[in-house]
């Protein structure tokens, strides 16, 4: 009997990629995928808990399910993910409409939580760090298909910063051995992907094991460079105390590699790093960065800040406003600072006020996004590769990626998508880029 699930994934990439693994184990109980949460007979809420305002939006999408499960006789629903390790019993407490419960290392007891679920249990829960590694007991193959395919090498964080549930949630940092990383990639280029991310909480921590002994990221990155047909490899998210000579040396020697790096600083400022508990100063930030691009030319930098973490001045704040200025990023995300529940931050003196954020947040953003439009229109007039991994927003439209992640938009035909091509940019806004293809790919279009 075919039965459906639908999975709702908030947050990080990571989600991304569990929630294909969620459906990977859930496919051999007749489990297929659900386009609606109506049409479903299960569905989970793969959670995200790194703000606050992630978390209520899945009480507030739980409330609206709860009415959907009273008019559908036997429907499931299971909250799975960061939001279900922190704040399991609360959910049980807040939404009795909910059968499942799961962190994210316990996942792949999926099947066994529905059994329990159709034996007469009440309701199955699950947030430990389990002894045995999920990556053992997970499907091999993978039912992930696209040109662009996210693969999990490295989880949790050690780091502690004192406003990050991450390593409460996620736990302590584990790295998967390095043969099975390179089958998983493989099966993927097999499936059609030509660009891989490989994903952790602090993926350049990864020291995984292979023969001889254990590989950083670097060395994996060159291995899986060997794999015929991928074409583009990239990584997320990364720490600067973890970049290595090893790894720079990759981002110099690794075409496949491509020049865009997302390396969060959080703050400019070192009184506020020492209060986050970073262990880098603004200055340690800066050498990385002068390292990696004297490594690749072409290097362009993404990263995360956080505004009005408590204490922040408006020195604290003009510094990161310098060290923004100073580095210039292509892309960044920046947040205001928001109290998360166990977590030193919650519990420091000197929170700051709403409208003092708000302000600083603006003020960031507005620089934030004229660094990224700057960069867009610097490529209007020149010619990028660019991998075409979907249909276009308008007819006779395909759409890709630039080697620094943007989206571009052509036209151009369905066959171009799986291809890399030449393309020549005509236009640049804040978020994409279009243009056309170069000749010698239009002809042969």
């Amino acid at each position: 009997m075919t039965r459906r699930v639908y999975i709702k994934t908030y947050g990080c990439q990571m989600n991304v990629y569990d929630s294909q693994r969620m459906a990977d184990v859930l496919k051999p109980l007749g489990y297929a995928p659900s386009e609606t949460p109506e049409a479903a007979d299960l569905v989970i809420l793969n959670t995200c808990h790194i703000r606050e305002k992630a978390g209520e939006k899945v009480y507030s999408e739980l409330g609206r399910l709860a009415k959907l499960k009273a008019d559908k006789d036997g429907m499931m629903i299971a909250v799975a993910g960061c939001t279900a390790q922190a704040e399991g019993e609360e959910i049980v407490r807040r939404a009795p409409s909910v059968d499942i419960v799961v962190g994210p290392q316990a996942y792949h007891r999926l099947p066994q939580m529905i059994a329990e679920i159709h034996r007469g249990a009440g309701r199955a829960l699950d947030t430990d760090f389990p002894a045995l590694d999920k990556f053992d007991v997970l499907p091999c193959e993978s039912g992930q298909q696209g040109v662009a395919q996210f693969l999990t090498v490295q989880e949790g964080c050690d780091k502690f910063c004192t406003f990050c549930v991450v390593p409460y949630t996620r736990g302590a940092e584990y790295s998967r051995p390095a043969q099975a990383i390179l089958d998983e990639a493989r099966r993927m280029v097999a499936g059609g992907a030509r660009e891989i991310t490989l994903l952790g909480q602090n993926v350049n921590a990864y020291r995984g094991a292979a023969a001889g002994g254990t590989w950083g990221l670097g060395r994996l990155i060159r291995a899986l460079a060997e794999i015929e047909d991928l074409r583009r490899i990239r990584y997320t998210t990364s720490h600067p105390r973890d970049v290595d000579d090893d790894l720079i040396a990759a981002h110099r020697d690794v075409p496949q590699l491509m020049p865009f790096l997302h390396l969060p600083v959080q703050s400019g400022s070192d009184r506020v790093l020492t209060a986050m508990n970073r262990k880098h100063t603004a200055d340690d930030y800066r050498r990385v960065v002068d390292r990696l691009r004297a490594a690749r030319a072409d290097l362009q930098l993404s990263s995360d800040f956080i505004v009005g973490f408590p204490g922040e001045t408006d020195a604290d704040f003009e510094a990161t406003m310098a060290l923004v200025r100073e580095t210039v990023f292509a892309q960044a995300f920046s947040f205001k600072y928001s109290r998360r529940p166990g977590t030193p931050g919650a519990a420091m003196p000197k929170q700051i006020a709403e409208d003092a954020k708000d302000a600083r947040l603006q003020a960031l953003q507005e620089l934030l996004i004229a660094q990224q439009t700057r960069f867009n229109r610097s490529l209007v007039g020149t010619t990028i590769q660019v991998l075409f991994d979907k249909p276009g927003r308008h007819a006779g439209q395909v759409g890709g990626r630039s080697p620094f992640l943007q989206a571009v938009h052509v036209d151009g035909p369905t066959e171009l998508i799986g291809t890399m091509a030449e393309v020549e940019i005509e236009a640049a806004s804040q978020n994409s880029l279009s243009g056309r293809l170069a000749p010698a790919h239009a002809e042969a279009a």
